[in-house]
């Protein structure tokens, strides 16, 4: 296999070590299947101490499933979903959620990829109108698409306009632990403490192998008791669970869940800090998690590419991203960073 030098997604990166040591300690001896054995309660103990919550917890597969099996509890095929027009349900989960659910998605334009008070009113239109696809959820992506992380204040107030119109919560956690390592708060503070209903508990994107869950709060714990039969419909219940528990409670037992995510973030700011007042060189948004925005000569994004796999976010603007992940090391950001001011300045 050939090393790819990649900035181009947190999945670009492998397993953690710890991680390949669980499973292989849990393909020891036999186990229940479809989550009935015990690491897997084990595991969804882990989940709810580290949420500080007595809530239901489900695992699955990859963070599109993660979401649409989410959604689909709490939704109906007449209901909408109110959410940034660069959140990850919206863009880059090919139809998925008005697929599977049959609901329409009602997006906002946004400037960094979060939500705002007034944005989201102007989705809350129609109401009780049958000729109007009712709004019923508002999914926030925490941390966005745009490597913006929503404050305590702020997912508490658009969570508090949600439920006083009638809407539940949704949190699209794909990069939660990036989240809660910007934040320096615990998970609670920004989760259920400030209003989400439903949580999408990621782990792929910070050095798990195909593993997610699903959480539900109090305020929609009885949707909870239909979500084995979605999951299974659609295709989330693994046969074999423990593989997908025994990851969780590997990185959340020794704290490695949230130390990857501290090392991914101070890379994303080491290569931002190293290539920030570059000529030729704009940072777009803010670096608060593990994603850097860039716009920078289209000959100088060719030139890069030859040696490095990364995403050309908006190809009108010639704006790229870069992300970091906890596998990423200082040698390699410091050593892109030098080749993207030599492309740049070659160029310019």
């Amino acid at each position: 296999m050939t090393a790819l030098r990649s900035f181009a997604s947190d999945n670009s990166a492998g397993a953690h070590p710890a991680v390949l040591e669980a499973l292989a300690a849990a393909n020891q001896g036999y186990a229940e299947p479809y989550g009935a054995d015990a690491l897997s309660r084990r595991a969804a103990d882990r989940i709810r101490a580290a949420l500080d919550a007595d809530a239901e917890v489900y695992f699955t597969w990859g963070g599109t499933a993660a979401n649409v099996l989410g959604l689909a509890a709490v939704t109906r095929a007449w209901h909408g979903i109110i959410c940034a027009e660069q959140a990850h349900v919206a863009v880059d989960e090919c139809g998925a959620p008005e697929r599977f659910i049959g609901c329409k998605l009602l997006t906002v334009p946004t400037r960094d990829g979060r939500l705002t008070p007034d944005g989201l009113r102007s989705r809350i239109r129609g109401v009780g109108v049958e000729h109007h696809v009712q709004p019923a959820v508002v999914s926030l992506t925490q941390a966005t698409e745009y490597g913006t992380v929503y404050t305590v204040e702020q997912v508490g107030e658009l969570a508090d306009l949600a439920h006083g119109n009638g809407l539940l919560v949704h949190m699209d956690g794909a990069r939660l632990a990036n989240a809660a390592a910007s934040l320096g708060v615990p998970l609670a503070e920004f989760t259920w403490r400030a209003g989400v209903d439903v949580l999408s508990f990621g782990g792929t994107k910070n050095g798990l192998m195909s593993a997610e869950a699903v959480v539900f709060f109090d305020r929609v714990r009885d949707r909870a008791l239909d979500f084995p039969y979605i999951r299974k419909q659609g295709m989330g219940l693994a046969s074999k669970m423990r593989f997908v528990a025994a990851q969780f409670e590997a990185v959340l037992a020794g704290g490695t869940w949230l130390a990857n995510a501290h090392h991914a973030n101070r890379m994303a700011r080491r290569l931002e800090a190293a290539v920030r007042g570059t000529p030729g060189l704009l940072i777009t948004q803010r670096v608060e998690a593990n994603a850097v925005f860039a716009v920078l000569p289209r000959r100088a994004i060719r030139a890069l590419q030859e040696d490095y796999y990364f995403y050309v976010w908006d190809e009108a603007a010639d704006e790229v991203r870069w992300m970091t992940t906890f596998a990423t090391t200082e040698a390699e950001v410091d050593a892109f960073a030098e080749a993207i001011r030599i492309a740049v300045a070659g160029v310019r």
